[in-house]
């Protein structure tokens, strides 16, 4: 799947917005996809996550386990171990906690995992989920994620493998552009809902 047709799935499912947007890492955006309307399609996710799914088997080969930062990862990841005919598994936060593995999960001696992602933005999601994984005994040998709105400058501490890169811009709330501060912000994801 070439990046346009990647991009052409978010357009056609009304889910690459353009406004003021508040993104879950507090920063601000005039572009936000939304990913969770690809999701609600199980076609349209299925060719989205087939494709990740050989681009981590070209970049790491054989896949064991794939694991998610719930909850926007666990569709994808799911979808993506499908493909890879891998095992999924996600971390996932006690109120105001760290990512833990909890559920009996685990990423076994011997085995080779990967993070999966649906968007990265600074990576910071995909930090914290690499960091709860710190004392398994498998190996985790990169990340990858749908769309990497970093333009490659996302930090994760692994490879990381995306359908498309794409350097959309973002800003601090107290150094907004001007034509970004004429428009009411809205906050579409589901970090820290319900703070502003």
């Amino acid at each position: 799947m070439t990046s346009e047709e990647v991009l052409e799935e978010f357009r056609s499912a009304g889910a690459l917005l353009q406004g003021h947007f508040i993104l879950s890492s507090g920063l601000r955006s005039p572009t936000f996809l939304q990913k969770m309307t690809i999701f609600s399609d199980p076609a349209r996710t299925e060719r989205l996550c087939r494709a990740l799914a050989e681009t981590l088997t070209a970049r790491f080969g054989k896949i064991d386990i794939v694991v998610s930062p719930a909850i926007g990862g666990i569709i994808p990841g799911y979808e993506t171990a499908r493909h890879l005919g891998a095992k999924a598994i996600f971390v996932e936060r006690d109120p105001g906690g760290p990512f833990t593995l909890r559920r009996g999960f685990s990423i076994p001696a011997g085995t080779r995992a990967v993070i999966v992602e649906d968007i990265v933005t600074t990576g910071l999601s995909a930090r914290e989920c690499l960091a709860s994984l710190k004392d398994e005994a498998g190996e985790v040998i990169g990340a990858a994620c749908l769309i990497d709105r970093s333009g490659g400058r996302g930090e994760i501490g692994l490879p990381l493998v995306s359908l498309v890169t794409l350097d959309i811009p973002t800003y601090s709330p107290d150094a907004l552009p001007p034509e970004l501060a004429a428009i009411p912000p809205v906050k579409p994801g589901s970090r820290a809902m319900g703070k502003p």
